[in-house]
């Protein structure tokens, strides 16, 4: 359910088929509409915390409130993760130019749909919290590629992109090493040299996720 609900909100196009001629333009106006909406975030969460202060935390109602919150926010991701887990770092192949017969400079990226692909695995395998780069995401979190670069919440990454997720490692990296498209992505790793590394971890501790829980639901149509 969350690597399905992961892969229908990514719903940018892989790198194989993105013009990369506006990319500067589309990043500048990415992390300035970034640092734009994490202030109004702050903002916003002042004048939360403010009217908290202002609520009498006697009554019944305020309480349960606040222990539904409580309860909620580990499977929500708002709470603090820590627990052993395994990282995954995928990187471009670092070539001098050449190519074997049959592939493309294209073929010599990261993709949005390996950065995906890591994601959803790492999930269906049952990974309690999982960060990329240094953001927390939770199972509705849009993975976007455009050019050789990654949109995460608004914020830009070029690779290598680290993947960290909490979980029993040895059921992560099965999940991993299971995956259709992964085993894909390793062809291109023995062929070209894209860079794939999974360590387990003994502890990894992460943030909660403070970004916006946004569902989508599917609505019928009428004729």
């Amino acid at each position: 359910m969350l690597a399905t609900t992961s892969a229908q909100t990514a719903r940018g196009t892989d790198l194989r088929s993105v013009g990369r001629t506006d990319t500067a333009d589309v990043i500048r106006e990415q992390q300035h509409r970034a640092d734009v909406q994490e202030q109004q975030v702050s903002a916003l969460r002042r004048q939360v915390q403010a009217l908290t202060v202002q609520t009498t935390p006697s009554g019944s109602l305020v309480r349960r409130l606040a222990g539904d919150q409580s309860d909620l926010a580990p499977a929500a991701g708002t709470a603090v993760a820590t627990g052993p887990g395994v990282t995954v770092r995928l990187d471009d192949a670092h070539r001098d130019g050449s190519l074997p017969d049959g592939f493309t400079p294209d073929d010599v990226v990261v993709h949005q749909q390996d950065v995906q692909a890591v994601v959803n695995a790492l999930w269906s395998a049952g990974a309690e919290a999982m960060m990329l780069m240094d953001q927390r995401v939770i199972s509705t979190s849009a993975v976007r590629c455009v050019g050789n670069v990654l949109i995460l919440q608004g914020r830009v990454y070029s690779p290598p992109y680290l993947i960290r997720a909490v979980g029993d490692p040895t059921a992560l990296r099965r999940g991993l090493a299971r995956s259709p498209q992964l085993r894909i992505y390793r062809e291109y790793v023995d062929a070209l040299g894209l860079g794939y590394a999974v360590s387990a971890q003994r502890s990894l501790t992460m943030p909660g996720y403070d970004g916006t829980i946004e569902l989508r639901y599917a609505r019928t149509q009428r004729p």
